[in-house]
């Protein structure tokens, strides 16, 4: 048994219409899809770390980063169920209220997802709880997809931040790098990359 597997489940939700001065002001965040590579704020330290209560999954239509409204993406979720392992980044003190504020701004927009205190346990065994930002079910931005539709989502899409296919391509690559096998999105991208994508 590892670490990772002795994780017990998800805690406390946050109020996702809290303003920003009751926002809380947590040590860890937890990355699951492009803040693994892209996390845009300053951190102290950053490792693998598992939650368990929810798995990664393209269930969230993009119709402004990775699509627009007329040619929507999809982008990835944290959704009830299984477990998933990221990166946990701890922020630094002196700019943590700038980088929580920022994490609001870029994943809070449109109600797609809900900002959660999630129990995590990081790769040396330390319990933290770290913010995370899980797929809203209730958003009209919610959809299950089946893998037909999501690579020719990925394939076909381009939004603000570029191409869809680039996105989750990276995603994977990222996680590969430190060791973390994604079945789902290793299959996605193998599709991806057997279509031509670089």
């Amino acid at each position: 048994m590892t670490a990772f597997d002795s994780l017990p489940g998800a805690v406390a939700a946050a109020d996702p219409s809290e303003s920003a001065s009751s926002r809380p002001l947590p040590d860890w965040v937890f990355g699951y899809g492009s803040l693994i590579w892209n996390p845009g704020f300053e951190f102290h330290e950053a490792c693998l770390a598992q939650v368990h209560g929810y798995h990664r999954t393209f269930c969230i239509r993009s119709t402004r980063y990775r699509g627009t409204p007329e040619q929507p993406g999809v982008v990835l979720g944290l959704d009830r169920g299984g477990s998933c392992v990221g990166m946990a980044f701890r922020l630094r003190p002196d700019s943590r209220r700038q980088a929580i504020d920022g994490l609001y701004e870029r994943e809070m927009s449109g109600g797609v997802y809900v900002a959660r205190m999630l129990s995590a346990v990081l790769a040396d065994g330390r319990r933290v709880q770290a913010l995370a930002f899980t797929a809203n079910r209730a958003s009209a931005s919610y959809e299950c997809l089946s893998d037909d539709e999501i690579v020719r989502r990925l394939s076909a899409c381009c939004g603000q931040r570029g191409r869809n296919r680039e996105y989750a391509i990276r995603t994977w690559h990222s996680l590969a790098e430190h060791g973390v096998h994604c079945p789902h999105l290793a299959a996605v991208g193998r599709r991806l990359l057997a279509a031509g994508c670089d």
